[in-house]
């Protein structure tokens, strides 16, 4: 049995033919009011992504991610591994923020903040318009011989598209490395840093390979984030749509012809002329309803309006809406889940900032040396050694550090430095120690003894470690 033609529904992507190979997208160039207001958000995202590294914060970097070294910094503030569980809370708030976003507006993160969307549509897919020229003549030069004027555009895109790579990655290097790492590195030369130059190359082999042949099908295929839709979106979430009441009527889409009352025929406003298609950088057909390609960049918005604008129409048979709004004309607004998100980001975001005021800038550990008992001493003097790690999460040094015993009257002694000594910024200070008290003062086998850590008169830090004794027998 037959599925009837108006039945047929897509059961693949569009950017598979039948046979299974790659159909290659060439969208046509993008304008319009929504297209202009992309590309200013772009610009302003594309120089914050560059200069993010580049940018102190209190002598911070303003954004790294050193997943080597087990440092990060997210908007100035230093992360070490001792605050990993602060950097896990300030993940989840980021993965609560896109979550509560898309559940409201869609896949807008993925069209106007995305770093692969702006980098595709607002650099490279722009070169190549400047290079090849808009659609028809991308697909023209695509089916071309590789004459002279084929080789010579496509060696010049080529080539800009591996500098752009080139310096792309040395940003992304950036971010893991440090800044200050990457430009030690370029002023001693790349022969010095052959490790970090395989990493650089491969780090541009990547992007260009993402950007030069792969490009949508990282939305498509590699993105986990478009699969979350059929999870987060429902028919409240306003998305990119396609006013299927107002474009089909009552007996569907038509091709526009002057001077004709479509709706005496009972024919929709959509004119089938394929423009938001052609325009789609994902190529799908808005008008199937919401799809796994679909980023919500609303060049079909643009396109749609600019059509129907020249048919004296009005705009908006594409634009952001929800289901229910196309369905019932039901305005924005709150539901139960998205209260909970909020809710629930609110909390996070508190938590957070709480944990931050109360974060101290040194971080003391003292533990005791493993295997080592105490050991007795004269005068009734018990004797524990123990090893010390000071962490000063500043920018400056902590000068005339000293660690004292707060707790007991007892010695503390440090082993191989004198106990006045420098932290240094953003970094430790490690050694071992001997804490000696009196026997008298202990209360059996373990004690818990507490040492402050000094900045000259003024205590900056407090930790506890545990003393073992004799054990006493009543």
């Amino acid at each position: 049995m037959e599925t009837p033609e108006n039945e047929i529904f897509r059961d693949s992507i569009g950017t598979i033919t039948e046979d299974g190979k790659r159909a290659w997208v060439f969208p046509k160039k993008p304008s319009g009011k929504f297209y202009k207001n992309r590309k200013l958000v772009s610009y302003i995202l594309l120089a914050i992504l560059i200069l993010s590294p580049f940018i102190k914060v209190n002598g911070n970097q303003f954004l790294m991610f050193n997943v080597l070294e087990r440092r990060f910094n997210i908007f100035g503030f230093p992360f070490w591994p001792q605050d990993f569980h602060l950097f896990v809370i300030s993940m989840l708030i980021g993965v609560i923020f896109i979550t509560l976003f898309t559940v409201a507006f869609g896949r807008i993160f993925c069209g106007w903040i995305c770093p692969q969307t702006i980098f595709m549509e607002m650099v490279f897919r722009r070169i190549e318009y400047w290079i090849e020229g808009d659609r028809n003549k991308q697909r023209k030069l695509a089916r071309q011989k590789w004459d002279a004027e084929k080789i010579r555009k496509r060696g010049l895109k080529f080539i800009i598209f591996a500098i752009i790579s080139f310096i792309i990655a040395n940003v992304f290097l950036a971010y893991l490395i440090s800044s200050d790492k990457l430009i030690q590195y370029i002023t001693d030369g790349p022969s010095k840093h052959l490790s970090t130059l395989i990493s650089l190359t491969i780090f541009t082999a990547v992007f260009y390979f993402v950007f030069g042949w792969f490009r949508e099908q990282v939305c498509v295929i590699a993105c986990p984030y478009g699969r979350l839709q059929g999870v987060l979106l429902d028919t409240k979430s306003i998305v990119v749509a396609y006013d299927h009441k107002r474009g089909e009527g009552e007996n569907g889409r038509k091709k526009f012809r002057k001077n004709e009352d479509r709706n005496a025929l009972g024919h929709g406003d959509c004119i089938d002329c394929m423009q938001c298609v052609h325009v789609c950088p994902t190529g799908i057909d808005i008008r199937n309803g919401t799809q796994l390609e679909c980023v919500n960049c609303t060049a079909c918005i643009d396109e749609c309006d600019h059509i129907m604008e020249s048919i004296n129409l009005p705009k908006g048979l594409i634009r952001y809406a929800s289901e229910e709004n196309i369905e019932k004309k039901t305005p924005f607004k709150l539901t139960a889940r998205m209260k909970g998100y909020i809710a629930v980001l609110s909390i996070m975001i508190g938590l957070l900032t709480g944990m931050l005021f109360l974060r101290n800038d040194v971080e003391a550990n003292v533990l005791r040396l493993p295997g080592q008992l105490y050991e007795h001493k004269e005068n009734n003097i018990i004797s524990n050694v123990f090893t010390y790690k000071l962490v000063n999460k500043t920018s400056r040094d902590i000068e005339n550090v000293t660690l004292k015993l707060i707790s007991h009257k007892g010695t503390l002694k440090l082993v191989a430095t004198s106990n006045n000594f420098v932290v240094p910024s953003q970094d430790l200070a490690e050694g071992t120690l001997f804490v000696e008290i009196n026997n008298s003062l202990l209360s059996g086998d373990r004690n818990k003894i507490e040492i402050g850590v000094y900045e000259g008169d003024k205590l900056i830090e407090t930790t506890t470690a545990n003393f073992l004794g004799p054990r006493s027998f009543k």
